[in-house]
């Protein structure tokens, strides 16, 4: 039972990582052409990266932005709520508001990372299919989708024995 405790706790504090760096790094989409890469806040070309998106006034980037920072809040809340429930919980009770918390996280990734494949990532490709693809920072993203929610089914299901 241990084992399995550190074990969960070691994936979600990678989970936490994963999601700050996708979160944080321009990599979004990546053009094989001119070294450019394109993120939820700077638009980079060879070593210069500018403030400026080409569809910064959009509501829906602002939401995106909004999501995955509402999931690093969610997890990091989770993973402390988790710890703090390890040492004071009675034996026999499951790990409720840590599971609910990081599944709370899980609908963030979710929702945000949808919106951006709906509205950015597909139109990057559908022009120029031969000179953009998805970037680390997508998969990290979806990635981080799948082991937020088993992380959160994880601790529903798991009892402090």
């Amino acid at each position: 039972m241990l084992v399995l405790l550190a074990g969960i706790f070691v994936v979600h504090i990678a989970t936490v990582i994963m999601l700050f760096v996708c979160t944080i790094a321009n990599v979004w989409v990546v053009s094989n052409v001119g070294n450019a890469s394109v993120g939820l806040w700077k638009n980079c070309t060879n070593t210069f990266c500018s403030e400026t998106l080409s569809y910064a006034s959009e509501d829906a980037l602002k939401t995106v932005q909004a999501f995955m920072i509402l999931s690093i809040i969610f997890s990091a809340i989770s993973l402390l709520v988790f710890v703090f429930q390890l040492f004071t919980m009675e034996k026999g009770n499951r790990f409720f508001l840590s599971g609910a918390t990081m599944l709370v996280c899980w609908l963030c990734v979710l929702v945000g990372v949808s919106i951006y494949t709906n509205r950015y990532a597909n139109s990057y490709g559908t022009n120029y299919q031969w000179q953009y693809h998805h970037g680390y920072s997508y998969i990290l993203a979806w990635i981080c989708f799948c082991f937020s929610f088993i992380i959160g089914i994880l601790y529903l299901v798991l009892r402090k024995k």
